[in-house]
């Protein structure tokens, strides 16, 4: 495995530090001359120089998608990067299903779903239904794990009176729909009145997921913890075991 670079890097194009980026975007603009002219005005104005447009195509009336091709002088420099590294160690379902079962002695209860007008049922279906994601099965699959599946456009009224009634350990919250930042709308909402309804130190671990997150908003969002894009049954399950069955800390490790 190559090791991670300790300086300022610059992006890789067709030769190595050459700078070279592709850039996509819609501008509200019927497809034209002028509007490929508007699109090269707008990288260069992002600081691509020099750019090309490499593909345009009309996207209804009014408006036009575009690639764009071009160098920028922009130096990263990774060792700035803050990231959320896992702090509980990967269990697998066996190891997962024995430290609930050891340290609950009940099934631990997961209510899932998708709050507002949020549809899209795939992120939360790939870590709850048995089925699960990436070759992992979902959070079904776990003995110990008692599922609660909501489904899609729940209400947070509705999350937190079916969480209560199920006595809840967990609630998994999924996010896809992001116009105009519903997805951090719904979560501050959600987290809001998790915290009227329970007492204080009461309420279950609030988890939400969806590929426009960001993993490091958990405290200013008011949840337990933040999943991205990538995230799979096995991570979810892990971080709820760690954070529930073991208050000290990681839970012990069960041989395979």
């Amino acid at each position: 495995m190559t090791d991670a670079p300790t300086g300022p890097i610059r992006p890789y194009g067709d030769t190595t530090g050459d700078g070279m980026v592709q850039l996509s975007f819609t501008l509200p603009i019927a497809h034209s001359k002028v509007a490929d002219g508007a699109a090269l005005q707008l990288a260069n104005r992002m600081g691509m120089d020099p750019a090309l447009v490499v593909h345009s195509k009309p996207m209804g009336d009014g408006f036009t998608f575009f690639v764009v091709y071009g160098r920028v002088n922009h130096l990263v420099d990774p060792s700035l990067v803050k990231v959320v590294e896992r702090d509980f160690p990967l269990l697998t379902p066996k190891e997962a299903n024995a430290a609930i079962k050891r340290s609950l002695r009940r099934r631990l209860v997961v209510v899932g779903a998708c709050i507002g007008t949020d549809a899209h049922t795939v992120g939360i279906d790939a870590i709850l239904n048995i089925k699960g994601f990436a070759g992992e099965k979902g959070l079904e699959y776990y003995r110990e794990i008692k599922v609660v599946n909501l489904g899609a456009q729940v209400s947070v009224p509705q999350l937190v009176e079916r969480s209560i009634a199920e006595r809840a350990d967990a609630v998994l919250v999924s996010q896809v729909v992001t116009q105009r930042d519903a997805h951090l709308l719904n979560t501050r909402e959600m987290s809001a009145a998790f915290r009227e309804a329970y007492p204080a130190g009461q309420q279950p671990l609030l988890v939400v997921g969806g590929p426009r997150f960001d993993e490091a908003m958990a405290e200013q969002l008011g949840v337990d913890r933040v999943f991205s894009r990538g995230t799979t049954p096995a991570d979810v399950a892990s971080f709820l075991v760690h954070r529930v069955t073991e208050p000290t800390g990681s839970p012990t490790r069960q041989a395979s």
